[in-house]
Parts: structure tokens; C-alpha cells; sequence
């Protein structure tokens, strides 16, 4: 009885849920259709001398920024990007670790003083930190 009042309770959340998401993206596709459209019309014309926009041209262009630069995933904003960030950040700390194990200890000395003088500034290698 208890399990069949749970998947009811499950069934009834997402028959409220999800015509609610769906009014959702209506109505942000709505509201940022509009106001790109709005801002387009306000500054693209007198800026760039481009020709004045549709509502439905405007969510195009909002789909197409989507596409452009926003990805497909479901995850919220730009996690197909922090992905590529965490495996670009994982390939230099490997890179980094590799170049530190090809050191000497007085390299790797050199490059501890090189990397951060007194005051916290980064400074070249190659400089004069106590000037």
C-alpha cells in the first residue's frame, strides 16, 4: 500500500511538473525571443546598418546562439565547456608534471624563486627578483 501510494504521489508530481516545465520554456523563449528583438532593433540598425527584426526571427537567432555557443546539454549553462575546460586543465597539470620530473633540483629551485617574488608578483624567470 505504501509503495502504490508513492508511485501515485511520483505519476501526480510529474502531471503537474511537467506541463509546468513545458509553460516554462514557452514563456522563456517568449521573454528572450522578445528581448532580443528589442535590443537587436535598438542598437544593431544604428551600429552596424542591419535591417530590423522579427519576433520570430529573433527566437532563430536565439536558437541559433543556443546552438552556437550554449550546446545541447541538459546539465544548465555551458557544461559541455567545462568539460572541455577540466580536460584541458587535466593535459597541463600532466604536462606540467612531466616537465617537473625532467628537473633538476636546482631547476626546479630556480623556478620556485623565478615563479613569485616578495611582494606576491609574478615575475619572469630570468629577471632580478631582489631588484
Amino acid at each position: 500500500m505504501n509503495q502504490r501510494l508513492m508511485r501515485m504521489t511520483r505519476l501526480t508530481r510529474l502531471m503537474i511538473i511537467a506541463p509546468l516545465a513545458i509553460l516554462g520554456i514557452v514563456v522563456f523563449t517568449a521573454i528572450g525571443g522578445g528581448v532580443v528583438m528589442l535590443l537587436w532593433n535598438w542598437l544593431a540598425p544604428m551600429l552596424f546598418g542591419l535591417r530590423l527584426i522579427t519576433f520570430w526571427q529573433a527566437i532563430g537567432l536565439l536558437a541559433l546562439c543556443r546552438i552556437l555557443f550554449g550546446g545541447f546539454g541538459l546539465g544548465g549553462g555551458g557544461s559541455h565547456r567545462s568539460g572541455l575546460r577540466q580536460r584541458m586543465r587535466w593535459r597541463m597539470r600532466e604536462r606540467m608534471r612531466e616537465r617537473w620530473e625532467q628537473m633538476t633540483p636546482e631547476e626546479r629551485e630556480k623556478f620556485r624563486h623565478g615563479l613569485h617574488d616578495c611582494s606576491g608578483r609574478t615575475v619572469p624567470l630570468d629577471s632580478n627578483p631582489s631588484l
